[in-house]
């Protein structure tokens, strides 16, 4: 493998490791919603699973699911194409590393969608769920009842339970976003010689 790939792919690596590490010890050691203080009531391990997207969302029953494990099977695709291309065309070191982020998270959670139903003999392949763990209700308290929709009621942010795959692809997403000038300005991709690097800045 060129070393122009080894960086982001490695970093991937270990993201996928990383990510199939935690929730292996969560399932084999937490019992469904128990939770591990370790920032008092602001920062826990919350052991939940969702059958949906990020952060929790549900999306559709059983047929739902299998359309959804099959949409992100298709977007990690293409992801490493397009990783693959950035590469190959010497774009940004950030945005490839960001780009590589992005597909470790996809994939990390695709693994729990796709295998651990039958790994952990609960469901069909593709019918499994991913494992969350992360919990950080840094503020909470009530709307005003003024406000409208949810006047009165509680609110905590941040709320959803997550795990090192939903963070990885937030980050990947949010700097691409912040840096989205840095990364595109005056870019004009060049054609890879066989001792080609990526390029930085």
């Amino acid at each position: 493998m060129k070393a122009a790939y080894t960086k982001p792919f490695l970093v991937a690596t270990f993201i996928i490791l990383a990510d199939q590490i935690i929730k292996t010890w969560v399932r084999a050691h937490m019992y469904l919603g128990e939770e591990i203080h370790f920032l008092g009531n602001r920062g826990m391990l919350h052991y939940t699973e969702n059958n949906g997207m990020a952060f929790g969302m549900e999306f559709g029953g059983d047929f739902g699911k299998l359309v959804l494990t099959l949409f992100r099977i298709g977007a990690v695709v293409a992801i490493c194409y397009g990783l693959i291309y950035l590469i190959k065309h010497k774009y940004h070191r950030g945005l490839i590393m960001n780009v590589a982020l992005i597909f470790a998270g996809a994939l990390g959670n695709i693994i729990d969608s796709t295998f651990y139903g039958v790994m952990y003999h609960y469901a069909p392949l593709f019918h499994g769920r991913v494992v969350d763990m992360f919990y950080f209700p840094l503020i909470s308290g009530n709307f005003p009842s003024w406000v409208p929709i949810w006047g009165g009621q509680d609110f905590i942010f941040f709320r959803p339970v997550f795990n090192l795959a939903d963070s990885a692809i937030s980050v990947g997403v949010i700097l691409i976003l912040i840096y989205q000038k840095h990364y595109f300005k005056h870019q004009t991709p060049e054609i890879s010689t066989p001792h080609s690097e990526v390029v930085e800045e």
